[in-house]
């Protein structure tokens, strides 16, 4: 009987035990299920990307969902995919839609009024004039059984929002950012931490602006075509991959018998393959990059005489570390800086700091939830 007796006391240890740590992670659970979180969600022609982040600021997760925007298929497929994919988001990181605050959606311009697509060159015709906030908004409520503010925003302001909240750091350094892509993101972020938007919320389409030719001398400054329609030589047709397989055909031309000229693959094909050839070497992909840092330095000088911001930011994929070394990174960046220096006022030279980006591909998300929870705090 006394072993017995003394089995049972130690069960009844072992169930104080667990019950004791049961009971902490119920505490710890309810006070992760407790804490309010804000969702961004980063909407392009092809792919959605989603993020989060906590009351505080700070992401959740660092890790990129990035999933199919199906913008082929409709708007209802679209609206679809958004919810499905912030569902996944909080199954992944073990949160539920009860902690979802507000969320922000980036999306590329023009808009004809806030939260309504206009002509936008890379979604379907069929897009302009959806009120996105509004078939969003009802989608988000449904899902959570309650209403869930929204904002709706330029995917290059709330890029820039993000990548400025750690450029900055303690300071209150404006913030411009200009992020080389499909197209030219643009955003300039003011010392309360919002970007610039605008009256018609065209502020910072900076992409559009007309790049000065003659200082180029490519092609006779003859100026390239951009999907906005404008003929006046745009910035974006010479910082990014949109026009790459123009540069690519100017710089043929002093290349006659390189690999390109002869390869018989499809022109998207031949372009992709100009930045790793560039970091491999190849001097006619060095030489397409080393121009568009070019176009960029001048651009940088031209929007500086406008915001006087204390940082620049570039971004892009070109300052991704995943497929990118850190020597063609220094290099762009470095030509960029020497490029628009001697255009600066004096007082700006020695002072700007021009930085790639930090967030990559989650830029746009996070500044999405981030505009999200600023919105809330007012």
């Amino acid at each position: 009987m006394e072993s017995r007796a003394v089995k049972l006391s130690d069960n009844d240890s072992e169930r104080r035990i667990i019950l004791a740590f049961t009971g902490v992670v119920r505490i710890l659970t309810g006070l992760i299920m407790s804490k309010k979180i804000f969702i961004g969600t980063d909407s392009g022609a092809t792919t959605t990307k989603f993020s989060a982040v906590w009351e505080n600021g700070d992401a959740i997760s660092t890790k990129l969902l990035q999933r199919p925007t199906s913008s082929e298929k409709g708007r209802d497929a679209v609206i679809s995919g958004w919810i499905a994919g912030i569902g996944e988001f909080l199954a992944q990181n073990k949160l539920d839609w009860s902690q979802v605050y507000g969320v922000g959606l980036a999306i590329p311009g023009p808009y004809e009024r806030y939260g309504v697509f206009g002509k936008t060159p890379n979604l379907p015709a069929s897009f302009s004039g959806w009120n996105v906030y509004a078939d969003y908004s009802a989608a988000l409520a449904k899902q959570a059984g309650r209403p869930v503010p929204l904002v709706v925003g330029n995917d290059g302001n709330y890029g820039g929002v993000a990548e400025a909240q750690i450029a900055r750091g303690q300071t209150k350094a404006s913030v411009m950012m200009l992020m080389p892509g499909s197209g030219l993101g643009a955003a300039f972020v003011g010392t309360d931490g919002l970007a610039l938007e605008g009256d018609t919320i065209a502020g910072m389409e900076a992409g559009h602006m007309p790049t000065p030719l003659h200082l180029l001398g490519l092609g006779g400054s003859k100026p390239f075509p951009c999907g906005c329609g404008r003929d006046w030589g745009c910035v974006e047709a010479y910082t990014t991959i949109s026009g790459l397989s123009l540069l690519l055909a100017e710089k043929l031309l002093k290349y006659p018998d390189h690999e390109l000229a002869k390869f018989t693959a499809p022109i998207k094909e031949k372009v992709l393959s100009l930045r790793s050839r560039a970091q491999k070497g190849d001097a006619l992909a060095v030489e397409i990059f080393d121009f568009q840092a070019r176009v960029m330095g001048l651009h940088v000088a031209n929007l500086v005489m406008a915001f006087d911001p204390g940082i620049v930011i570039i971004g892009g994929g070109l300052m991704d570390h995943e497929t990118t070394t850190q020597e063609f990174r220094d290099r762009y960046v470095r030509i960029i800086h020497e490029t628009a220096r001697p255009y600066l006022w004096a007082q700006q030279r020695d002072t700007i700091k021009i930085v790639p980006a930090v967030l990559g591909d989650l830029s746009q998300a996070i500044g999405a939830a981030l505009v999200a929870l600023y919105q809330s705090r007012s």
